[in-house]
């Protein structure tokens, strides 16, 4: 039977563009379904949505050809952690993991108009948009997908990267567990005195931790953790008094304020797809699981997802081999749950009873006392092999 495409990705965000640049990129067919427009180019002042791309990241998005605009990406080289009255403190530093850099922090839209500009140059893709999925149903040697837009497309495989609300998902049948942390994260950009460059840091507080992301020159990214009605009260105040609030809650090294550029918060759930593949269909990124943001670490294993797909699709000879998706969803559900695991005794460690944040303290100490276990954990974190040595 003939195709229309070798795979069909469903969701043109940073995951599925990527997995659809490096699959074209490696001469594959590919439909790209997205139920909004193509992105525009960044401009102006830097956007809330900021992620970090760790180092395995980073060489899955460049595998395909795609460049990043440097001068909006923010590479850091520490990460600081600590709790609230100091008796906790970690600092890893990526030169003692053996690494120049641990990553760079981007925004979510600058990441996925680079990945669509590469899209644009790969002949053998091609991009559907304002449409999204009406039915999906299995044929012999692919699967058929009836868009709202009147077309139907077939493939030999079909991907939902659509997100946590996946309506690809839904339509082949597969349930998700979820768990509401009682949380909410308040995303604020600013403009600072001081130049936030070079390390992210996290202080935990028994209401949840606060962070700084930083961005190029004296911007940054913060993120306030804590309750849903004392995150929804904070929201209501204006400029003046978040950046008083803000000051006396940050640590000092933040230093002084000179605005408030933009502000947002979301609830923190976790959730888990009871499976990641069906006949001719895998999911990835959030439309197969959620994670608290804590860690920094959603997008990453979403990446890491396409990365592992992208890599049995191009070695095989039918991206659809059930016996190949087997082999993804086998290595990537244990990646995941290790990270949902590690997110959650994190979360509960200080955030839960004085005894457990003791002991989360006390975590941070022994991590500071042994350098190897801190390789090991930036290792894991970073999407490589922590037993390599270099």
């Amino acid at each position: 039977m003939q195709h229309d495409h070798d795979i069909i990705i469903v969701g043109g965000g940073m995951v599925g563009a990527a997995l659809a640049a490096r699959v074209g990129h490696a001469g594959f067919s590919v439909g790209l379904v997205e139920h909004g427009d193509a992105p525009t180019p960044p401009s102006g002042d830097y956007d809330l949505r900021i992620s970090s791309l760790n180092a395995r990241s980073l060489a899955f998005v460049k595998a395909s050809g795609t460049t990043l605009p440097e001068e909006r990406c923010c590479p850091f080289r520490h990460i600081d952690v600590s709790n609230q009255d100091g008796t906790g403190h970690s600092l890893f530093s990526a030169q003692d993991s053996g690494m120049d850099d641990f990553g760079i922090f981007i925004e979510n839209r600058t990441l996925q108009y680079a990945l669509w500009q590469r899209l644009e140059q790969l002949p053998s893709v091609t991009c559907y948009t304002q449409c999204a999925p009406l039915s999906t149903i299995t044929s012999s040697t692919g699967r058929l997908l009836e868009l709202d837009n009147g077309k139907t497309l077939s493939a030999r495989l079909i991907v939902g990267a659509d997100g946590a609300q996946s309506t690809l998902r839904e339509l082949a049948g597969i349930n998700v567990s979820s768990h509401d942390y009682h949380q909410r994260a308040m995303i604020i950009n600013v403009e600072t005195e001081l130049p936030q460059q070079d390390v992210s840091w996290q202080v935990f507080t028994p209401t949840g931790p606060i962070a700084m992301l930083p961005l190029p020159g004296h911007r940054a990214s913060l993120v306030w953790y804590d309750t849903d009605k004392t995150t929804q009260a904070r929201e209501q105040l204006d400029d003046e008094a978040l950046k008083a609030a803000i000051e006396m809650a940050f640590p000092k090294r933040l230093g002084n304020l000179i605005r408030i550029v933009a502000r947002a918060s979301f609830p923190i759930k976790r959730q888990h797809a009871h499976r990641y593949i069906g006949k001719r269909l895998a999911l990835i990124g959030d439309a197969a699981h959620v994670v608290h943001p804590l860690a920094g670490q959603g997008l990453n294993i979403g990446l890491q997802d396409a990365d592992t797909l992208a890599e049995i699709i191009i070695q095989g000879r039918d991206p659809g081999d059930y016996v190949n998706l087997l082999r993804f969803e086998c290595q990537r559900r244990a990646a995941n749950q290790a990270m949902i695991a590690a997110t959650d005794s994190f979360h509960h460690l200080f955030t839960g009873a004085k005894p457990l944040r003791q002991l989360g303290d006390l975590s941070l100490q022994l991590a500071e006392r042994f350098p190897f276990a801190k390789r090991m954990m930036m290792q894991q974190a970073n999407g490589l092999n922590p037993f390599k040595f270099h």
